[in-house]
């Protein structure tokens, strides 16, 4: 394996540095998966606890000749500077403008296929994978790993159900009265336009965050795929639902021949065997050491070996 550091948007405002991961000696015309985080302000490995989900693809896919990129995400990197300069902050700011600009470093490297450039999105990164390809990301493939095509309130709401249930006694007395309150702050929510919502804060962030995602649905974008997709999840992830999310993927795509769809019985939200499967335990699971499985792993890569792709012309040109 051989990892050289490179620059995603530079010259512009919000530089990142990511690493590309190549197998050993590097030939020209390889595959390569970019790697994009989900929620929250993550490193270029996506550590979670002591769980560094894509450094483990990273690391097995070059042992399979695949090359990846991953990188430190903006908010991880200019939280600050985000939180003090950006009124209402979209998934463009924090995803999707960095995705497009890696997936650019990508396919101008002489030693990739620029046709074989592959996305995989986890979680949020997962939600939005179908509109970072439909907005420039143009890739031979798509991996959303532990995703949703639901809206992303609808998720929250789910979880706050979930942590709820597991509780007991005056402390579950008390997070009712919360999720009470958020729920009624939702109901309002969902009175306000989209330019409205630039006004309010819900979550403590912008309200317009949760508009603007909920005005490009992504399910209008998987309907519209037509290229191979790989569609991932544990069987014991409590932060995305079997039924309501892995479910909903399948019931609206069922007909769709090009998507694959695999679920693994006893493994977590980072693909990591699952030890307390509780979102009230979310800490603790993160805390084990672990690393992704290894037949996710195998899935992945046969899924970007086994996907029909251009490739350059002897002498290296697209």
């Amino acid at each position: 394996m051989h990892e050289e550091t490179v620059i995603i948007g530079k010259g512009g405002e919000f530089p990142l540095e990511g690493v590309l991961t190549l197998p050993d000696s590097p030939h020209e015309a390889l595959p390569a998966l970019l790697l994009v985080h989900g929620s929250g302000p993550l490193n270029r490995d996506e550590k979670i606890g002591v769980l560094t989900p894509f450094k483990d693809i990273a690391k097995f896919l070059a042992a399979n000749g695949i090359a990846s990129l991953r990188y430190d995400k903006r908010t991880f990197v200019y939280g600050k500077k985000l939180r003090k300069e950006l009124k209402n902050p979209t998934v463009r700011e924090e995803t999707i403008d960095d995705a497009l600009a890696a997936t650019k470093v990508l396919k101008a490297d002489a030693r990739i296929n620029p046709h074989a450039v592959f996305l995989a999105g986890h979680s949020l990164g997962g939600m939005l994978a179908p509109r970072i390809d439909g907005e420039g990301g143009d890739y031979a493939g798509i991996i959303i790993l532990a995703g949703s095509p639901r809206n992303l309130l609808d998720i929250i709401e789910d979880q706050n159900a979930e942590a709820i249930a597991s509780l007991t006694g005056a402390i579950q007395f008390i997070a009712k009265k919360q999720v009470a309150a958020l729920l009624k702050q939702i109901d309002t929510y969902n009175t306000w336009s989209l330019e409205e919502s630039k006004h309010h804060k819900l979550i403590n962030i912008s309200a317009y965050y949760f508009k603007e995602m909920e005005a490009h649905p992504a399910s209008d974008y998987l309907l519209q795929l037509n290229k191979p997709t790989l569609i991932l999840q544990g069987g014991s992830d409590f932060q995305v639902s079997v039924d309501k999310d892995f479910g909903a993927y399948k019931a609206l795509l069922k007909n769709h021949p090009n998507i694959k769809f695999h679920l693994y019985p006893g493994l977590s939200h980072t693909f990591t065997p699952s030890i307390y499967g509780n979102i009230m335990k979310a800490k603790q699971e993160y805390k084990v050491p672990g690393r992704v499985h290894e037949q996710v792993l195998d899935d992945i890569r046969d899924f970007i070996m086994s996907s029909p792709v251009d490739h350059p012309t002897a002498s290296g040109g697209a």
